[in-house]
């Protein structure tokens, strides 16, 4: 079941669980179909990769996981906190909103 994911590409984030919680890094990706979120930096995991070609070493490779979603939490850009995300219903536009200081949360500009 695909869910709606609040948490958006570029946003900047908190880990909340595992071995990188407390640390900030923006969203790299988001993949509603697994609730999951790509992090920049974090839940870094070593991937053995074999030799492609004859005489060539294998070797491993760090790589970034994929967290779930509760995993994470957005950081207001006003508050400097970590919050749950409200929608804000004015007329057709829907916008987000900082639970605790009902300040707007800007879309982030993915370049």
């Amino acid at each position: 079941m695909v869910t709606k994911i609040k948490i958006l590409k570029g946003d900047t984030v908190r880990v909340l669980r595992g071995k990188d919680r407390g640390k900030k890094a923006q969203v790299m990706a988001v993949f509603p179909a697994t609730n999951k979120v790509m992090v920049e930096g974090i839940n870094l995991v070593k991937k053995h990769v074999k030799a492609k070609r004859a005489g060539q070493k294998g070797q491993r490779v760090t790589v970034a996981a994929p967290l779930p979603v509760s995993n994470v939490q957005v950081v207001c850009g006003s508050c400097k906190k970590g919050t749950r995300v409200r929608i804000v219903r004015e007329g057709k536009a829907r916008q987000r909103q900082c639970i605790q200081c009902q300040a707007e949360l800007a879309v982030p500009k993915v370049s």
